[in-house]
């Protein structure tokens, strides 16, 4: 099955190269496509705190994509752990997902704090957080999943 995707829109500013670590303060605006939205589909947003933003790792070649385990960061002391274990950008699908704070939104734009993408890159969606849909009950990782966030954010 072949599943065809277009993007809402496209990141701009914030940074323009995929470095691993202090995205916290990286600030960038999600620009929606004007052909096909008007802004009431921004309506309500900014009523929101943070927004899930679902995007494509659009740069990402062919030949640099994992299907099976690989060390995180390529860091042989951290252990050797699936592509669904991880969040690095390699992935099959290329998909990429990020918590991001909503600072504004402004006709066809949501300014966000914290969007772990590059400028330019193409959004596939934007969800509202909702407390009711963040995990029930303890959230479980291993040691190397906690090093790896120290200095992400």
């Amino acid at each position: 099955m072949l599943v065809h995707l277009q993007p809402i829109g496209r990141v701009h500013g914030g940074r323009d190269r995929p470095i691993d670590d202090d995205w916290g303060a990286s600030r960038a605006r999600i620009e929606l496509d004007a052909a096909r939205f008007e802004p009431d589909a921004l309506a309500g947003l900014a009523d929101f705190s943070h927004a899930e933003v679902i995007f494509l790792f659009d740069r990402v070649a062919d030949d640099q994509i994992v299907a099976g385990a690989r060390h995180p960061r390529g860091r042989a002391d951290w252990p050797k752990v699936g592509i669904f274990a991880q969040r690095g950008k390699n992935r099959p699908n290329r998909l990429g997902v990020c918590v991001c704070r909503v600072v504004g939104v402004d006709g066809l734009a949501v300014e966000v704090e914290g969007l772990d993408a590059i400028d330019g890159t193409p959004v596939l969606d934007i969800k509202p957080v909702l407390k009711g849909f963040l995990p029930r009950g303890e959230v479980r990782e291993p040691a190397w999943a906690t090093e790896i966030m120290k200095d992400y954010w």
